[in-house]
């Protein structure tokens, strides 16, 4: 797909159709696309490279921007292979070429490339300048954003942020899709825990003005950038985006799924707030763990299993919790044939979370839904709309 920023910077990214699994854990149905840059002037710098699987395609994007001229600099926003795998390529392609990136990107250079650095690298720091002649790139550190060396780039002359990671999203470039529902997804799964790292790199965006966001993944952004800022804002904040509720349910038999259900239908007699539901065994975890934190409150719901938890919703607490799960309202169904544990580990998830609000009352279900359960459920979803 035909990317256009400017006369002297290029896009020379690739798109990938066939990636069934990024990170080989999250479900990419439309694909992926890994984006490289390239800024045209007196010096020549290459922002990034791509993943090992669109080499080919990489390389005939960049020999054609280049036409016929040899590249001065690459630069290493951040070195996960995703976007590194072709650094050895280009550095032997291109004898004289200087590679930049900050210190903690060439101490971890050699983890993934045998090559001889020695008078082949630049090292910047915070606020250093690279002068490309008319262009010149500014470089910000932006560490566990979500790796410890990433950096982003702001080109002053067209006003270009090269964001690495940042405003990334899941999907090929040729996708019409909606720009938040697979960014809020790619955020929260990949770069959810560092909600403080990316509040730093907002605080140093704000002083900068910036008329472009080219980000390593998604599409280049141009218009409405405030849109997309707030968004960061909110998510990085780990404050709601949606004043609603989303129901999170596990069901071994569907007993546990219709006590989910009757509250839902309860919910939605009881107010016009935005309600989700998700049955944790068949929906994508990763749109799961997007929605828990979009919306304001959550409902768990799981029967206990094998003295425990059932699985699948352990998993889900787990990468709640690891992705640093905060400030919501949360409600709890439990079921349990004999012995009931569910709602116990639960709560102690939940109760090993910052600013977690667990209801006072919580529903405890014997095998199939009963009529006292109808009316606890009643209480329980005034007790979350509270």
């Amino acid at each position: 797909m035909k990317v256009t920023i400017s006369d002297s910077i290029k896009y020379i990214g690739v798109d990938d159709k066939t990636i069934d699994l990024f990170e080989s854990q999250y479900i990419v149905p439309n694909g992926v696309s890994y984006n490289s840059y390239i800024i045209l002037d007196e010096k020549i710098a290459v922002m990034d490279t791509v993943d090992r699987r669109k080499t080919d395609e990489w390389i005939d994007n960049l020999e054609q921007a280049l036409d016929g001229r040899t590249p001065d600099y690459l630069i290493i926003s951040h070195l996960e292979p995703d976007h590194s795998s072709n650094i050895k390529l280009i550095y032997e392609k291109y004898p004289d070429i200087k590679l930049v990136g900050n210190a903690k990107t060439f101490n971890m250079l050699p983890q993934f490339f045998n090559i001889d650095l020695a008078n082949r690298t630049i090292t910047v720091k915070e606020g250093d300048i690279l002068d490309l002649g008319i262009h010149k790139l500014t470089f910000a550190m932006a560490p566990m954003v979500h790796w410890p060396e990433v950096m982003v780039e702001y080109e002053s002359t067209e006003k270009v942020l090269f964001s690495a990671d940042g405003f990334g999203k899941f999907g090929a470039l040729d996708t019409d899709e909606d720009w938040a529902c697979e960014a809020r997804r790619y955020y929260f799964n990949i770069c959810g825990k560092y909600g403080a790292q990316v509040q730093a790199l907002l605080k140093k965006a704000a002083s900068l003005d910036i008329k472009t966001i080219c980000p390593l993944h998604g599409p280049v952004l141009t218009e409405n950038l405030s849109y997309y800022i707030n968004l960061y804002d909110t998510w990085s904040k780990y404050e709601p985006e949606t004043d609603g509720i989303f129901i999170a349910y596990a069901s071994i038999h569907g007993n546990t799924e219709k006590a989910a259900l009757k509250l839902y239908d309860i919910l939605k007699e009881k107010t016009d707030k935005k309600i989700s539901i998700a049955d944790l065994s068949r929906t994508d975890l990763a749109e799961d763990i997007e929605d828990a934190f979009r919306y304001s409150k959550m409902v768990l719901a799981a029967p206990t299993y094998d003295g425990g938890i059932f699985p699948i919703m352990n998993d889900f607490l787990h990468h709640l919790k690891i992705k640093g799960y905060k400030n919501r309202k949360v409600a709890i169904i439990e079921n349990g044939s004999w012995g009931p544990m569910a709602g116990k580990i639960m709560r102690e998830y939940m109760e090993d979370m910052k600013n977690i609000e667990i209801c006072p009352s919580s529903v405890t279900i014997r095998s199939a839904m009963k009529e006292e359960n109808i009316e606890q459920l009643s209480v329980l979803a005034e007790q979350i709309l509270a």
